[in-house]
């Protein structure tokens, strides 16, 4: 299911159903799901700790590694995805309305380059 033929509301719907099959929405209060968003970044953040740029760019090239981080890459969206499921939040809109926010933040003729 690649990106381009796969929506929010796909994996939204496949995580629902993965919950409800091993009855674990008793765990996924906001506060688990938010701690677990969490726990599995600083699990991805663990692939890159002290790396300069370039070894961190060439780490995820190819190989194992590669394999590792995206594995934690998705743990990460996962429990994303569940707790949007938990909080009953469009993600889209959710999206759309704080880049929005964002654009108004840092206008791009001010921050074009640089933070």
């Amino acid at each position: 299911m690649p990106d381009d033929q796969t929506t929010i509301a796909d994996l939204r719907a496949q995580l629902e159903a993965f919950v409800a099959e091993r009855d674990w929405a008793q765990f996924h209060s906001p506060k688990n799901l938010s701690m677990a968003i969490a726990i599995e970044a600083g699990e991805l953040m663990e692939h890159f700790q002290w790396l300069t740029i370039e070894e961190s760019e060439s780490l995820v090239e190819e190989g194992a590694t590669r394999g590792q981080v995206i594995d934690e890459l998705a743990d990460v969206l996962i429990y994303c995805l569940s707790l949007a499921n938990t909080l009953d939040v469009d993600l889209s809109e959710a999206i759309v309305h704080k880049l929005a926010h964002n654009a108004r933040k840092y206008p791009a003729d001010e921050y074009h380059g640089h933070f």
